[in-house]
């Protein structure tokens, strides 16, 4: 499990990390959400002792990381997929890295075949793809067999595939019960690959709630009814605070409600439905909500 405790990093003039406190959890994939200049990246950096905390602490299962003895055993992370030796090949990288750890040079192969890299080991990584040095990147997370990963931006550069292999590979490590962390600004790919989120802007924790509830939140999240009473049902929604609009005259939609407490009102006043559905929000939407106000480097929308 990560826990961040009041977590701060400042440069100079600005706070780039601000009080920041959540648990990252073991048996889920987490994402980690926020617009550019959020503060993700720092955050990693701070969990993984790359950057010193300016308040605050970063633990993993309880301790700091510089605490922990081959790291690579306890914590798997990919932040630069390009930072290795370009002369250097991925299979000759990964056995630096897994005899710096202790890892059986075996392990390699394993992880090197788990990432579809086998026939590529022995490039040197100056000549590999941006989407065969996240692969390699990922390989290297994997190498000791960790149960705390944190992967930023995995997807960059693949191909569907790959982002259909990265998607699964990150839910069968969260089923296996290890703690998954991802940094990503794809959010229709976030919406099918985590269950929980966290969503930071200007550095602060805006949401932290499962994937689910932070869809439902969302002003566009809304139950469609359609009902041969839809006026006598709209009267009787509104009066329990439910803002209800009219698109037809046997339609309602009932904004910020749900299908229990539509279908409840219904039924105690007797009233027949032709159709009781919820009609979602996307991440995507919802994201945009959450975040309008925390965005430092945006551009002006056409017309604005």
């Amino acid at each position: 499990m990560i826990s961040l405790r009041g977590l701060c990093k400042r440069y100079g003039d600005r706070m780039a990390v601000d009080g920041l406190s959540l648990e990252v959890r073991p048996g889920t994939v987490t994402g980690f959400l926020g617009p550019n200049g959020a503060g993700k990246s720092t955050t990693m950096r701070m969990i993984l002792g790359l950057d010193r905390p300016t308040a605050g602490r970063a633990l993993i299962g309880g301790v700091p990381y510089h605490r922990i003895r081959n790291p690579l055993r306890t914590v798997g992370a990919m932040l630069d997929a390009r930072a290795l030796h370009p002369g250097r090949s991925g299979y000759a990288h990964l056995v630096a890295l897994a005899r710096s750890n202790g890892i059986a040079r075996n392990r390699v192969a394993e992880v090197l075949e788990r990432v579809g890299m086998s026939d590529a080991a022995r490039k040197r990584a100056g000549g590999l793809s941006l989407g065969m040095s996240q692969r390699l990147g990922i390989a290297a997370a994997l190498l000791g067999d960790p149960e705390v990963l944190l992967f930023d931006e995995p997807v960059n550069g693949l191909d569907p595939d790959g982002v259909r292999w990265v998607r699964h590979l990150m839910r069968s490590l969260a089923g296996e019960g290890r703690t998954v962390f991802v940094s990503s600004h794809l959010m229709s790919e976030m919406q099918l690959t985590a269950d929980h989120l966290v969503v930071i802007g200007k550095g602060r924790l805006i949401m932290d709630a499962p994937l689910t509830e932070v869809i439902a939140r969302s002003s566009l999240t809304a139950v469609v009814v359609r009902t041969p009473h839809a006026a006598d049902l709209s009267a009787r929604l509104s009066a329990t605070g439910i803002t209800v609009e009219r698109p037809g005259e046997n339609e309602l939609v009932a904004n910020g409600a749900t299908a229990e407490h539509v279908g409840d009102v219904a039924y105690e006043a007797g009233i027949r439905l032709h159709e009781l559905r919820t009609r979602e929000a996307s991440l995507e939407q919802a994201y945009q909500e959450l975040t309008e106000s925390s965005v430092e480097y945006g551009t002006k929308r056409a017309g604005a």
